[in-house]
């Protein structure tokens, strides 16, 4: 554009020079589809422009929408992976007994229920940011990183926990491990949520 500035267009699935192919072999949310995109000599007329997309800070906007959606939807994973670890060490049992009645098992347990309040804690926080309309790119960048990072941590644990079976997917902790992997990355990697709170935090952009 003239100006410089990002702006957002509809661009309509038979516009010449658009090309979309999905992408296939995932082992991460294998029910979502994806495309390859690729735009050659592409040309959208002004008429499809969409309203309120004039600069990167609007698309920043959505992006603190979708962010936010990631760290919700990473407490789930973690929640569940969770409440299958529990409900397998009760069952299961070694030596006699439940998995439940050994020490280590509950210690882990336990600190894996500590994390998940931390992360229930920031989808609190988000929401009552969102309520006010005070949702920044900050805090849901802070919120993506934190609960994305430490999702991972908890369902490796109940992974851990159920041992062989937990590689099968009847018990279903694999698929939120597999899944986990690709939140943990879209919407920005750990790495760009990283450097956008470290922005805000020194005053001093390390993009590049």
């Amino acid at each position: 554009m003239a100006d410089g500035q990002v702006k957002g267009f509809l661009v309509e699935k038979d516009t010449a020079g658009y090309d979309a192919r999905r992408i296939d072999g995932k082992g991460s949310l294998r029910a979502v589809w994806q495309a390859h995109i690729t735009f050659t000599d592409l040309r959208v007329p002004e008429a499809n422009r969409l309203p309120r997309a004039n600069s990167f800070k609007d698309t920043g906007r959505v992006l603190a929408g979708t962010r936010n959606a990631v760290a919700w939807a990473a407490l789930g994973h973690a929640t569940a992976a969770y409440e299958i670890a529990v409900a397998y060490c009760t069952q299961r049992r070694q030596f006699g007994k439940p998995l439940v009645s050994f020490q280590i098992v509950q210690d882990r347990l336990v600190k894996m229920l500590a994390e998940i309040c931390s992360m229930q804690l920031y989808c609190l926080r988000l929401g009552r940011h969102m309520e006010k309309g005070r949702l920044t790119d900050t805090i849901t960048a802070i919120a993506k990183m934190h609960n994305t990072r430490k999702a991972r941590q908890i369902i490796a644990e109940a992974r851990d926990l159920l041992g062989g079976n937990g590689i099968l997917l009847d018990f279903h902790v694999m698929r939120h491990m597999a899944d986990i992997e690709a939140i943990h990355t879209y919407e920005g990697t750990e790495t760009i949520q990283t450097l956008i709170v470290g922005r805000d935090i020194t005053g001093v952009g390390a993009f590049a």
